[in-house]
């Protein structure tokens, strides 16, 4: 929906803990798509980023399927790590500081991997501890790809899900939204109080129709903030 009802808007405003996918949604593009086209597999690594975000295969075969195809090495990454700053989401910026001015927590929990996401939590301002993601292991000596930690939340299927019950049982936030543009994100709807879909860089039709409300800009979360400071402000 485009315009939340009362108990949407209600939720958005209660929430504690603000959670934010961050490829396609809080920066504009595809971190690991980028990383292939980097390591000169971009086609077919792509094709199987979008069979995950529109539910087609599962994350965890998608997950594996693309870190394998890449041939990374340590080295390689911290290259491309180093060439390749974030691009950030218009706004973005703007509605995390918004957030955490009213001791609203932000999160990033992403499928993508630590290495690649780090550097958008600096740009966001945010701590190390706000990052739940994927962890790649390399051999320290040659730097040598080893594979990915399995103990991580966001390597398989519903790890989003179990990443805010994380939060909340865990870390005792009392109320959870959490923000993305694909399928994977509305996974974690079952854990949450609030689902807001996002589709100011890709729009998908299930996540139009399964969120509780669908933005495509993110001033259209700033405003109710925005609007509750000034009636509290007023005399």
């Amino acid at each position: 929906m485009s315009q939340p009802s009362p108990s949407v808007l209600q939720a958005w405003l209660g929430a504690d803990c603000v959670c934010f996918d961050v490829d396609s949604t809080v920066c504009v593009d595809e971190g690991l798509d980028n990383l292939a086209e980097f390591c000169g597999v971009a086609d077919k690594v792509k094709a199987l980023t979008n069979k995950a975000m529109n539910g087609d295969m599962t994350f965890e075969e998608s997950f594996e399927a693309r870190l394998s195809m890449m041939g990374l090495t340590r080295q390689k990454l911290d290259q491309f790590v180093s060439q390749h700053p974030p691009k950030l989401t218009p706004n973005v910026v703007n509605l995390v500081q918004l957030l955490e001015q009213r001791n609203k927590r932000v999160y990033l929990i992403t499928g993508g991997v630590s290495d690649l996401v780090k550097p958008v939590l600096t740009a966001l301002s945010l701590p190390d501890n706000r990052l739940i993601s994927n962890r790649l292991l390399f051999d320290e000596n040659t730097g040598e790809f080893l594979g990915h930690d399995r103990s991580c939340f966001t390597c398989r299927s519903g790890g989003k899900a179990a990443a805010v019950k994380h939060l909340r049982v865990d870390l005792g936030y009392r109320s959870v939204a959490m923000i993305g543009d694909g399928v994977t994100d509305m996974e974690a709807r079952s854990e949450c109080d609030l689902f807001v879909g996002f589709g100011g860089n890709v729009e998908r039709a299930q996540v139009v129709a399964g969120a509780d409300w669908f933005v495509r800009d993110f001033r259209e979360l700033a405003k109710p903030l925005l609007e509750r400071d000034a009636n509290c402000n007023m005399p």
